[in-house]
């Protein structure tokens, strides 16, 4: 997770947390209702109205998902009851159907167990709570923090389908409604507005488990933990994110609310996924790759990172003839779609106390206009892309910057 210089902590909004509603502490004896008389169908304001029609109309299509694995305690004493014990681990989180045939798109985080394959169980309560199911994994997306799920037993008429929108002409200041069950309140709706369209934040889950940066929809619509996978919506009644974060001021997962920034996956990332996903027979789906390894590699407490120039020391760069920020590529993949572009891979590897760099080849510095300094940022440029997209990189060799156009063909996403 990237922190400039403010301590946050993004925290999954599909944690199955408790919650407790306390009623005011007045005798029912005494209790009076108040004398208030009810406005008029007419009295309604226009957005009061939208915000009914579209609750009328699609609420329908989203669907509560709770989830049951079962987890080996790791007890060294369990043999005195037996043996291994196991208990049940819960979760809950919304999704919502995205077609006809019933596919249902959630968060890959609502579905996932402990061990990143999908949970033992998973369930799906259609609106109204008169029909709970089965559902069966259709493809998962760790690095989109994304899921395909199908219920069984559903009939055409259990199905409606939200039309998706378009998240590239989202504006901010413009109404967002979510839906989901926040705190395991199924069918719960909230509104606000768009406040920020292209927010880059950590999303995606990597094989390490860290977090993948990708651009996100930021929203003051009130999510809490549950709301995960849960549509947001704009005024036309359309899908233009994915529930996925919020923003915690406490730094406890346990104490986890709406702060007023919540974070969706924009839709066209989950379209232009969609395909892939419905192909994927249960699957793991990944990210798109475009055949480098970084040339400068950290060694952490755990686990090696790749890191980018910026990290480096200025006068070092300097002898080296490098730029300031960028990713040095150390090695190219031959018949990548890098190799294809011509980049070039570093010629001489040097070790140093803490990792060891590989000099003299290729440094991406922009991709598609947008800055290049880690792995993580050239990922959040092709994450949403697709097969024959082309991406214009801005490259340094030997000091002189050069243009060059990568295209992401049936490799890239092998």
């Amino acid at each position: 997770m990237k922190s400039k210089g403010i301590a946050v902590l993004l925290v999954l909004a599909g944690l199955g947390l408790g919650a407790t509603l306390l009623r005011d502490q007045v005798p029912l004896g005494e209790a009076r209702p108040a004398s208030v008389t009810p406005p008029s169908a007419s009295a309604k304001l226009e957005n009061e109205r939208n915000t009914i029609e579209i609750v009328q109309k699609h609420e329908p299509g989203l669907v509560f998902i709770s989830t049951e694995e079962r987890v080996v305690q790791q007890d060294p004493f369990g043999w005195f009851l037996g043996g291994p014990q196991t208990e049940v681990q819960r979760g809950v989180g919304s999704g919502f159907f995205v077609n006809d045939a019933g596919d249902i798109l959630t968060n890959y985080h609502v579905v996932a167990g402990s061990s990143g394959r999908a949970a033992d169980r998973i369930q799906v309560r259609l609106y109204g709570g008169s029909k709970t199911v089965d559902a069966e994994v259709v493809g998962l997306a760790p690095m989109y923090d994304l899921a395909l799920i199908r219920a069984k037993g559903l009939s055409k008429a259990d199905i409606h389908a939200i039309p998706l929108g378009d998240s590239d002409k989202i504006s901010v200041g413009q109404k967002a409604v979510a839906m989901g069950a926040p705190f395991g309140l199924e069918f719960s709706v909230s509104e606000g507005i768009v406040s920020a369209s292209a927010r880059q934040i950590p999303i995606g889950f990597s094989q390490s488990g860290e977090g993948i940066t990708q651009r996100a929809i930021q929203t003051d619509a009130a999510i809490n933990p549950g709301n995960s996978g849960g549509p947001l919506l704009d005024s036309a009644g359309q899908v233009i994110g994915i529930n996925t974060q919020i923003y915690s001021p406490s730094g406890q997962a346990g104490a986890a609310q709406s702060a007023g920034v919540g974070f969706a996956i924009p839709i066209n990332a989950a379209k232009n996924l969609l395909p892939r996903l419905q192909a994927a027979q249960g699957k793991v789906v990944n990210a798109p790759r475009i055949g480098v390894v970084p040339g400068i590699i950290v060694l952490g407490r755990n686990q090696a990172m790749a890191v980018g120039l910026g990290m480096l020391d200025p006068r070092g760069k300097a002898a080296e003839g490098l730029p300031d920020t960028g990713l040095l590529i150390g090695e190219v993949a031959p018949n990548s779609p890098a190799a294809r572009a011509g980049l070039q891979g570093g010629t001489r590897t040097e070790e140093f106390r803490d990792g060891k760099i590989t000099l003299g080849g290729d440094v991406i510095v922009e991709a598609a206009g947008q800055p290049i300094d880690a792995l993580e940022d050239l990922q959040a440029v092709i994450l949403d892309r697709k097969v024959g997209d082309q991406i214009e990189l801005k490259v340094v060799r030997q000091k002189q910057e050069r243009r060059v156009t990568l295209t992401l063909d049936e490799s890239a996403f092998q």
